[in-house]
């Protein structure tokens, strides 16, 4: 699956409850938080609601690049 842009957000979903809205919501809201636009939030939020629940979930994390935090 393609990147709907090519960002990413320092964002790990393990452990995150499986619910549509607040894997979106997860995501929403790390994305803000790293300075992304509104307009980037919903271009990648309407191709996660374009399809069944896995295609959210594939689309949500291919925008997504933990970064490892341990010293």
């Amino acid at each position: 699956m393609k990147k709907v842009i090519e960002k990413t957000v320092n964002l790990n979903l393990i452990g995150v409850d499986g619910n549509a809205f607040v894997i979106m919501g997860f995501f929403r809201k790390q994305a803000k938080k790293e300075g992304w636009t509104s307009e980037e939030i919903e271009q990648v939020m309407e191709e996660a609601k374009s399809g069944n629940y896995h295609h959210l979930l594939a689309t949500i994390e291919n925008h997504c690049e933990p970064k490892d935090e341990t010293i």
